[in-house]
């Protein structure tokens, strides 16, 4: 039988604006019943459970997890920045292809305030302080206007880009106005009205020349969940095998992130130029293979730069990709047919599982409007700044 890990299950429920939602407890608690409602199997049948969260106190995971039921099961609580959600699915795959377990789920969730991301401590050093010591001297003019951390970084990445390549804001506008389209086909995204390239640029300019609001994902609320497992407990118990994940890499920060220094190396672009490549390699595929992507668009200007690191686009010419259309539908990678986290917002800890909730969807060619035809093979891209980044590949079983 395959060494693969099978898909078995998979939950999300509708992410929501913050003070909208229900509490934490509750929209894990759903998401996990989702995909065990999916799956078909009992709560009693899993055998670990990774539970993923950036904002929470500990054992979070436990207290959305004892709703559903008190087994006893291991439950370790997650916490790797924006790449959470696939953190904890990187864990529960591993443990179930290690034969540690035979069965294991993958949860996560996100309770969000509204505005820009920030610490929850201020009486200790950040852990991205070297990160925002070197970007600095690079983004001076940001940092007195007051522009937030999050956009400081991404929108710096996105205007060396435009600086090196001739990258116009246009064309992060017209990623935007993708995404909109996508999401509209999508229930469960927050964001559904259809916007133009030139209504992304007429909103509010968040810094000149750089960015405008909606090329920023927004803060959300929700959960999603996925249970892994191996061929022969799927077999047993009569799940169904046509998912699984082909290959899946978590790689951290590497020397070229910091030095040079570059806003691009800061935001992760190695890492996920790393990631990419060990997990084409594991597959023995290429990026020319893929037929869907869901990737980490937290903003319009990440998107472009993941062409690029991800192999779809040759450094320099991701701009080239956009203007072709080759990254939506009738073009060579459907990239984010759920409207993405431009669409969906990003409950940090939930992201990634959504992600692949969406993907397993497609393998499955069960996506209804959202569906890629004659998608074989999706590729996954979460990134979290400080920083991990986790790139899937699911396959048909």
């Amino acid at each position: 039988m395959s060494k693969h890990a099978v898909v078995a299950g998979v939950g999300m429920i509708p992410f929501r604006k913050p003070g909208q939602s229900d509490p934490y407890a509750v929209m894990g608690a759903n998401a996990t019943r989702l995909a065990l409602e999916d799956a078909g199997l009992a709560y009693d049948k899993i055998q670990q459970a990774y539970v993923g969260y950036v904002y929470g106190d500990s054992t979070c995971g436990q207290a959305a997890l004892y709703k559903v039921g008190v087994t006893g099961i291991p439950i370790v609580n997650v916490n790797n920045n924006c790449s959470t959600g696939s953190s904890a699915l990187f864990l529960a795959r591993q443990a179930v292809e290690s034969g540690a377990v035979e069965c294991a789920l993958a949860l996560g969730f996100e309770f969000m305030q509204p505005g820009p991301l920030k610490s929850a401590w201020t009486d200790r050093e950040a852990a991205m302080v070297e990160f925002t010591n070197i970007a600095a001297p690079m983004v001076q003019d940001a940092i007195e206007a007051g522009v937030p951390r999050a956009l400081t970084l991404f929108g710096g990445a996105g205007r060396e880009h435009m600086q090196r390549y001739g990258t116009k804001l246009e064309t992060f506008a017209r990623i935007r106005a993708k995404a909109s389209r996508h999401a509209a086909n999508n229930p469960l995204a927050v964001f559904r009205t259809v916007v133009t390239e030139d209504d992304v640029m007429a909103e509010k300019v968040m810094w000149p020349g750089v960015m405008t609001r909606s090329m920023a994902c927004p803060p959300t609320c929700g959960a999603a969940a996925a249970i892994v497992c191996t061929e022969a407990f799927a077999k047993k118990h009569n799940l169904r095998t046509d998912v699984r994940i082909l290959a899946q890499s978590l790689t951290t920060d590497v020397a070229p992130s910091f030095e040079p220094p570059s806003m691009i190396g800061l935001v992760g672009f190695h890492m996920a130029e790393a990631g990419a490549q060990a997990v084409y390699e594991q597959a023995g595929v290429g990026p020319s293979d893929i037929q869907v992507c869901e990737l980490h668009d937290c903003f319009a200007q990440n998107e472009l730069l993941s062409y690029e690191s991800l192999g779809f686009a040759r450094t320099g010419e991701a701009e080239k990709m956009v203007l072709d259309g080759d990254n939506t539908y009738g073009g060579k990678v459907v990239v984010n047919p759920s409207g993405g986290l431009l669409s969906k917002g990003h409950p940090l800890g939930a992201t990634g599982l959504a992600q692949c909730y969406e993907l397993t969807r497609q393998i499955r060619g069960s996506a209804g409007p959202t569906q890629v035809e004659g998608a074989q093979l999706g590729l996954q891209h979460n990134l979290g700044l400080g920083g991990a980044c986790v790139v899937t590949l699911y396959g048909r079983g």
